[in-house]
C-alpha cells in the first residue's frame, strides 16, 4: 500500500531562502541545519534546528521533537501483516501532520519482510511479528546494515471459530497442537465434540504469525502442522476470517487486531482458561502473547533522516494510536528500550535517572 501526502513539496530555492532571512535577522536565532540525503530528489530535504537531545521525564526518555512537514523523500517498509495495520496507522498521522514525501506500507510476512530487509536491501524498515533470526540478523550484516529493533507494541495471537461454533469454550496447549495436527475430527479432541471434520485455517509460512505459533504450540516443529489435513494458507488474514467464519467446525489464528474487527462473525477461544486481553497480554498470563516490533538500521537512518523522523515518531504517539488499532502499548521498560535504541543508532546520549 502507498500512502501519498497532501502537501507540495517545497521548491529548493525557498530552503536558501529561508536561510538568508534566518540569517538577516536581529537577535539570536538557532543556526539552521540543511539535511540532504545523497543522490535523492529534493523532496528529501528537510530543515530543521539542531536537536538538543532526549531528555527522561518521570522514568520515560522522551526523544527530540519531530515535526512531518520538515521532511520529504521516500520511506519503505514493508513486513508483518500483524504489525502492518499499527504501520499504517502511524505512516497515515505522519503525513496528515506534514510529511511531504510518499510512504509505503507492504504487507507480506515477517519472514519475507527480513528477505527484502536483508538480502535485497530495498526496504528501510521491516514490519516484524517475531525477534530477527542469528541468519536474517547475517544477511543484513553482507549487505551493510546492522539491524537495530524497535518494540511498539504486544499482540495476543487469537485462537478463533465462527460465531456459528456453540461446542469450543476453551482449548488446552495440547488440544491445541491436536487441532492443528492428526485430529481429524472435532470428537478426536474431546469425546464429546462432533463427529465433524476439522477446517483448519493458518497464516503462511512466511508469515511471523506462523512462525510464533509454529515455537509455541509445536516446540518450533512445522512438521506436524504442514501434514495436517483440510489446511488453508494465506497471507491475507482477511482470508483466514473469512475462512472461518464459513463454517461451524472451522478454526483459525492471527492478530487480534483482525479478531476484534470482526468479532460479528468470530469467537476468540480462550487457551489454557485465559482469553486474549490487555491485562493479560501484559502480564503474559494469555500462553499466545508476543511482542510486535520494527527493524531499520543505522546506516538507514542516517543516510535517510526522514526514516530516523518517522521512527522517532512512530515510538513517540505510538501508545495514542495503538489500542484503536486493536493491539495493545508495550512495557514502559520496552518502549524506553526502544526510544534508547533510536538515541544510540543516531550517536545520541541516552538520559540515564
Amino acid at each position: 500500500m502507498s500512502l501519498h501526502g497532501s502537501r507540495l513539496p517545497r521548491p529548493w530555492w525557498s530552503v536558501f531562502l529561508l536561510l538568508g532571512l534566518l540569517m538577516g535577522c536581529s537577535g539570536v536565532v538557532a543556526t539552521p541545519v540543511l539535511i540532504v540525503t545523497p543522490g535523492a530528489p529534493e523532496t528529501s530535504l528537510a530543515l530543521s534546528t539542531p536537536s538538543t537531545g532526549a531528555t527522561l521525564v518521570e522514568g520515560v526518555i522522551v526523544l527530540p521533537p519531530v515535526d512531518p512537514a520538515d521532511y520529504g523523500g521516500n520511506i519503505i517498509t514493508a513486513g508483518s501483516s500483524t504489525v502492518f495495520p499499527l504501520t499504517e496507522r502511524m505512516a497515515e498521522r505522519f503525513q496528515d501532520e506534514g510529511y511531504r514525501g510518499q510512504i509505503t506500507v507492504d504487507s507480506i510476512g515477517s519472514g519475507a519482510g527480513f528477505e527484502r530487509f536483508c538480502v535485497a536491501g530495498e526496504t528501510d524498515i521491516s514490519n516484524a511479528s517475531r525477534p530477527i533470526k542469528p541468519s536474517e540478523v547475517e544477511s543484513c550484516r553482507k549487505i551493510g546494515r546492522e539491524p537495530v529493533e524497535f518494540r511498539v507494541g504486544t499482540d495476543a495471537l487469537a485462537v478463533v471459530v465462527s460465531k456459528t461454533n456453540d461446542f469450543v469454550d476453551n482449548l488446552t496447549l495440547e488440544e491445541l497442537a491436536l487441532v492443528f495436527s492428526t485430529a481429524r475430527t472435532w470428537k478426536d479432541v474431546r469425546p464429546e465434540w462432533p463427529d465433524k471434520p476439522i477446517l483448519r485455517f493458518s497464516p503462511g509460512t512466511d508469515s511471523g504469525t506462523f512462525d510464533f505459533f509454529v515455537e509455541h504450540v509445536f516446540n518450533k516443529d512445522e512438521t506436524p502442522l504442514l501434514n495436517a489435513a483440510n489446511l488453508n494458507f494465506s497471507e491475507d488474514d482477511n482470508v483466514l476470517v473469512q475462512g472461518v467464519a464459513g463454517s461451524p467446525y472451522g478454526i483459525g489464528y492471527f492478530g487480534f487486531a483482525y479478531y476484534l474487527h470482526n468479532q460479528d462473525k468470530l469467537r476468540a477461544v480462550p487457551i489454557e482458561g485465559v482469553a486474549p486481553t490487555a491485562e493479560t497480554a501484559e502480564k503474559g498470563t494469555y500462553p499466545l502473547a508476543r511482542p510486535l516490533l520494527i527493524y531499520s538500521a543505522p546506516s538507514i537512518m542516517r543516510a535517510k533522516p526522514q526514516v530516523a523522523a518517522f521512527i522517532n515518531f512512530y515510538l513517540t504517539r505510538v501508545n495514542e494510536e495503538i489500542q484503536d488499532v486493536g493491539y495493545f502499548p508495550a512495557s514502559r521498560e520496552a518502549l524506553n528500550q526502544a526510544k534508547a535504541n533510536w538515541l544510540k543508532a543516531m550517536d545520541m546520549e541516552v538520559p540515564t535517572p
